[in-house]
């Protein structure tokens, strides 16, 4: 009895952080997310383990959100659970609450505990100039899409070689491959061009990465890992059944 109060303890401490990032941003969690989740599960032990990590890697001091973190984390470990990743260790995170002269893309070891990359990422020309709001999951809308993808495999573009990313949410991202949504390089993506105008330069949807670094990001990533997108867009966050549901 008293491993379980202990373990609904913790878990209402998280679920305070998560409702409290959500209010300051002007969006709430529905009911429904805090009802379906059950006091004791792999995906709540596995985050508040993680919430440690955070912290030790100073994430919140390099831009990352915490609410895109503890969502983040929360997808992931849905994934893991229901066998859709090959790559179980890494979880990259790109938080559009950063304006694009920032670096807003982390990719984190989850198991070794470690931040493997921190660089700029590109968003889609009609989500916006620095910060993107507005978003599509439709072909030609030069939108970015939010959500949880998995990385494909690489081939040879115009951009060079690119990575295919596989949406994994219906209706929110899952148009992806057929919109040509890839990670690539862009020369647009630069600190000179940050210098100038205070921004990166936008993409027609992709999350393009600095042609410096973006091969050995590529690589590291590639076939079976996790990418969120995040936004506090009131509807992706009322509609994504990876943050809602509990697979354990």
């Amino acid at each position: 009895m008293k491993v379980i109060r202990a373990a609904r303890f913790r878990f209402l401490v998280i679920m305070a952080v998560v409702l409290t990032a959500g209010a300051a941003l002007g969006f709430t969690i529905p009911d429904t997310y805090t009802k379906k989740i059950t006091p004791v599960n792999s995906v709540n032990l596995f985050l508040e383990e993680k919430l440690a990590l955070y912290d030790s890697l100073d994430l919140g001091e390099l831009g990352l959100s915490r609410e895109a973190f503890v969502f983040g984390v929360t997808g992931f470990k849905n994934l893991v659970n229901t066998g859709r990743l090959a790559k179980d260790n890494l979880l990259s995170i790109l938080d559009f609450t950063l304006p694009s002269g920032k670096k807003r893309l982390f990719v984190i070891d989850l198991e070794a505990g470690e931040l493997v990359f921190h660089t700029y990422a590109a968003h889609g020309k009609k989500s916006g100039q620095s910060v993107p709001t507005r978003f599509s999951n439709k072909t030609n809308s030069n939108k970015s899409s939010l959500g949880f993808f998995i990385t494909g495999d690489t081939y040879k573009g115009k951009h060079g070689e690119s990575l295919r990313l596989l949406g994994e949410e219906k209706g929110i991202n899952d148009n992806a491959l057929k919109r040509g949504i890839v990670m690539h390089s862009a020369t647009y993506v630069d600190e000179t061009i940050i210098e100038r105008q205070g921004f990166i330069g936008r993409s027609q949807g992709c999350p393009a990465l600095p042609k410096d670094i973006y091969k050995d990001v590529i690589n590291t990533i590639k076939e079976g890992s996790c990418l969120f997108i995040y936004s506090p867009d009131k509807y992706y966050v009322s509609h994504s059944r990876l943050l809602h549901e509990r697979h354990t």
